[in-house]
């Protein structure tokens, strides 16, 4: 508990270091370009069809048509854009993890390692190649875990609970990979892996909970719907920011785990020799 402790809040401070900021303006253009342009030329058409669709179905119909009683008219394009924004979401929360581990955690572990272990061997058990199969694997079974519990997040406790789940264990498999790439072994990185699962898998649950709060942003007004093609670019930012945190959090806490664990190999070298 007091490396986990430890690691987050070196993890907070390293997320205030000017390196790190600069960083995570790639993640956010690239995204960026990519999220507005499609929401530039789809997001009206998007809206348009999923109107069409709901209104085909009799037990929304009638409860947009109970609705309109009551001169809320203007909710079914609210609806629409709601259910838009409901599918857009997660592409955007996956595009920015994925951006995040391919143009930062590299960057972020040299940085701790520099700082803060800097005699640790670079055994480089893990190539680029590796990292990004690792990262897509891991995000195709994150979706299909998705998709499946989404009837379960109608029961209000679940919701709270299954999506954040989800999201920690995707962030223990593609940040424990890639953290570990460099400096350990193939070996070691799944020894660590191994060894380390609960604690890794705190981290991913906590940084899920933390990758909710962006989120927050469309439950201040009505106005955020109009204003979502923009609010999207806010929204990548800040969850560029958590992966970032999650990044410097697993960085810290694992080469911490790396160092020990290499620390440790002579004395139980030497006691074998003893022994025997």
């Amino acid at each position: 508990m007091q490396g986990l402790v430890d690691s987050f809040w070196r993890a907070a401070a390293y997320c205030l270091h000017p390196r790190v900021i600069a960083l995570s303006l790639l993640p956010l253009a690239i995204g960026g370009v990519l999220v507005f342009g499609l929401m530039f030329f789809f997001w009206e058409g998007a809206i348009a069809s999923v109107r069409a669709t709901l209104e085909s179905w009799r037990l929304i119909e009638s409860l947009l048509q109970w609705l309109d009683t009551f001169g809320l008219q203007s909710f079914r394009s609210a609806l629409a854009a709601i259910v838009v924004l409901a599918g857009v979401l997660p592409v955007v929360i996956l595009l920015s993890l994925l951006l995040v581990a391919l143009c930062m955690t590299p960057a972020i572990v040299q940085l701790v390692a520099q700082r803060r272990f800097p005699l640790l061997e670079k055994k480089r058990g893990g190539t680029l190649l590796q990292s990004v199969g690792a990262s897509l694997g891991a995000t195709l079974v994150a979706l299909v875990l998705l998709l499946l519990s989404m009837p379960l997040w109608l029961i209000p406790p679940l919701v709270m609970v299954l999506p954040p789940l989800i999201w920690g264990w995707l962030a223990y498999r593609v940040f424990g990979f890639d953290v570990l790439a460099e400096h350990a072994s193939a070996d070691e990185r799944r020894a660590i892996l191994k060894e380390q699962r609960l604690p890794l898998l705190i981290i991913g649950v906590i940084c899920g909970y933390l990758g909710a709060a962006p989120s927050l942003i469309w439950a201040f007004s009505a106005m955020a719907i109009v204003f979502a093609p923009f609010l999207v670019l806010v929204a990548i930012w800040l969850y560029t920011l958590v992966f970032a945190f999650s990044t410097a959090w697993f960085a810290h806490y694992a080469l911490a785990a790396l160092q020990a664990r290499r620390a440790a190999e002579p004395v139980a070298e030497s006691a074998v020799l003893i022994e025997s």
